[in-house]
């Protein structure tokens, strides 16, 4: 009888041995880590890797929650462009390499935008709605800071016309951004253009043509930031004018620029009512913004106070507005490049 006693009790031990291995060395066939599935990786938040990276990136410099919001839309719009343009130059539509320049251009705008090209001193400032810190922005331009300091001391504007004129302020200064951007841009193409030696080389590379589209787009830059200034200029002295038909800075300068393309009346009147239609649309954007930073100042309060229940509402909350903010932003952004392609070709119709 001893004999199988003696086996059984050897089986068991045996078994447990093998358990107790298994637990201590967190693997083997039947533990439960070899067995549960691998945790997914997370979703990448872009289809093209590297603007997913720049997202990644854009998200450890810790800007505000407006300002990641409105790069969401930026990098949505880049996303939507690049994804067209790989599907037009696999047809042969792009043989110049304009699109694909000037999706280079765009990219290169959106980085220096939000600090992500490593010049810190590039990264264009918050909007500050409830912080009340305009007086910490700057302006990068003397004469615009001096306009900004005399419409802050005037006494001609309230709370909320300040907030709308900094608005026009800092819209001026990406103008200006921008524009030299792509005046770097396009003294490059004439410099390589001058290096050709070859026609036929310079044919295939670098049109005369081209050239030419592109100073005038630079003519169609200066001469918006020349309005936008004379504007900002009439309306730091002046005040806002009751009668004013637009108030958002974006919808005033298409419309400037719609005034002297070459549209009928009928044409114009259309254009109208749309730019009043994206006007109210810029509005619920701005309202969301705001918005969205006062949900985000809260959350930053609970997650001090330790309070799980109070911090599971306000990360419920935020998230909420975080996702409308983007899409909301992506549907303004959408929609100028729509408005600012349509009337740009009014512009160059009338110009031929």
């Amino acid at each position: 009888m001893r004999a199988p006693l003696l086996w059984a009790w050897l089986a068991l031990s045996s078994a447990a041995g093998l358990l107790v291995s298994a637990q201590a060395g967190g693997g083997g066939r039947y533990s439960r880590e070899a067995n549960d599935p691998p945790a997914d990786p997370p979703a990448a938040e872009f289809r093209l890797a590297r603007l997913d990276q720049l997202w990644g990136k854009a998200r450890r410099l810790h800007l505000s929650a407006v300002k990641l919001a409105e790069l969401h839309s930026d990098l949505k719009i880049q996303e939507k462009d690049e994804l067209r343009w790989k599907k037009l130059k696999a047809e042969g539509l792009d043989e110049d390499g304009e699109k694909e320049a000037k999706l280079r251009r765009n990219l290169h705008v959106i980085m220096a935008k939000y600090g992500l090209d490593g010049k810190k001193e590039a990264q264009l400032g918050d909007a500050n709605y409830i912080k009340g810190g305009l007086e910490n922005d700057v302006l990068d331009d003397p004469r615009l800071e001096k306009l900004w300091s005399k419409a802050k001391s005037s006494n001609k504007f309230s709370k909320e016309e300040l907030e709308k004129l900094w608005r026009e302020f800092r819209h001026h200064k990406e103008k200006v951004h921008d524009y030299n951007l792509f005046l770097e841009t396009v003294s490059r193409t004439e410099d390589i253009s001058k290096n050709v030696i070859d026609p036929l080389e310079a044919e295939e590379g670098l049109k005369e043509e081209l050239l030419h589209q592109k100073h005038r787009e630079l003519k169609e830059k200066m001469q918006s930031i020349n309005q936008g200034f004379e504007r900002l200029r009439r309306v730091s002295h002046q005040g806002y004018d009751a009668s004013s038909e637009f108030e958002e800075p974006r919808v005033i300068d298409l419309w400037d620029m719609a005034k002297l393309g070459n549209f009928t009346e009928q044409e114009l009147e259309s254009l109208r009512e749309e730019l009043k239609h994206f006007e109210a649309k810029v509005e619920k954007h701005h309202h969301y913004q705001k918005q969205l930073e006062i949900s985000h100042e809260k959350l930053r309060h609970v997650e001090g106070t330790g309070e799980k229940e109070h911090l599971s509402r306000s990360q419920e909350k935020y998230a909420v507005l975080e996702e409308r903010t983007k899409e909301l932003g992506y549907k303004v952004k959408k929609h100028l490049q729509d408005l600012s392609g349509r009337i740009s070709r009014g512009l160059q119709h009338n110009e031929l």
